[in-house]
């Protein structure tokens, strides 16, 4: 998270022409994690990418679109229009201030509608990207020797538990080394929600995580996120940095 002591001044000096916007949400994550995960996790990922690039680090949008897990205990959603406009007004301010680069750092897969941001911003006067990719996931997952394929560790799984063991320990709850749940036919999970597939509102194997895939699988994501500033600004040819 941005620092609390941050000043205007700071981030003049600063220079940087990349923001980072953390979104997570607020939602059930099983019995063993908070309903914070998503977020603690995208603060995670996007505070090890500052520490590590030339970028403005912004505080996290805390509670998205978790419509499926809406009949959880906890569980807070906005709408998709809500988030599209939340972001939208967010890169109108940081270009009114002078970053005309924006990367939406994403932990939670439901927030589909970033995707829609992002394609729209082409021409906008801001340089939208969101990250991490499928394909950023896929190489910290290799690297870090997760076991669990993607499509199975869908919720409360290895890589979530994971980045938790590493970054929060005290935020994981005892229970997750028995808590494995597959439930990789949920053809209709947009329609039903969760609960028609998971009991616990687990869907993966969080016994198989460890403080050290995590650990892992951040310093991953940080290698991947190199490319991301050598995207072309929006008003020229020059990369981003």
């Amino acid at each position: 998270m941005l620092p609390l002591d941050t000043t205007t001044r700071d981030v003049a000096d600063n220079r940087a022409e990349v923001a980072l916007l953390p979104i997570g949400s607020f939602e059930q994550h099983g019995p063993f994690l908070p309903l914070m995960t998503d977020t603690v996790i995208a603060c995670a990922i996007a505070r090890e990418v500052a520490a590590a690039h030339p970028v403005h680090l912004l505080p996290p949008v805390t509670i998205s679109c978790s419509h499926e897990h809406a009949d959880w205990p906890g569980t807070v959603s906005i709408s998709a229009a809500t988030l599209y406009a939340v972001v939208r007004d967010i890169a109108g301010s940081l270009r009114r201030s002078g970053i005309e680069n924006l990367v939406l750092v994403n932990g939670h897969g439901g927030n589909y509608v970033l995707r829609n941001v992002v394609q729209e911003s082409v021409g906008s006067g801001t340089r939208m990207a969101l990250f991490p990719g499928p394909a950023d996931w896929e190489a910290a997952r290799e690297r870090a020797g997760v076991l669990t394929p993607s499509y199975s560790d869908m919720h409360a799984g290895e890589v979530e538990t994971s980045i938790l063991l590493h970054d929060h320990p005290e935020l994981v709850r005892p229970g997750y080394e028995t808590a494995d749940w597959i439930a990789d036919d949920r053809k209709h999970l947009l329609s039903l929600g969760m609960r028609a597939y998971t009991e616990s509102g687990v869907i993966g194997r969080p016994s198989k995580a460890s403080a050290e895939k995590g650990r892992e699988l951040l310093a991953a994501l940080v290698d991947s996120f190199t490319e991301y500033l050598s995207l072309p600004a929006p008003d020229s040819r020059r990369s981003v940095r």
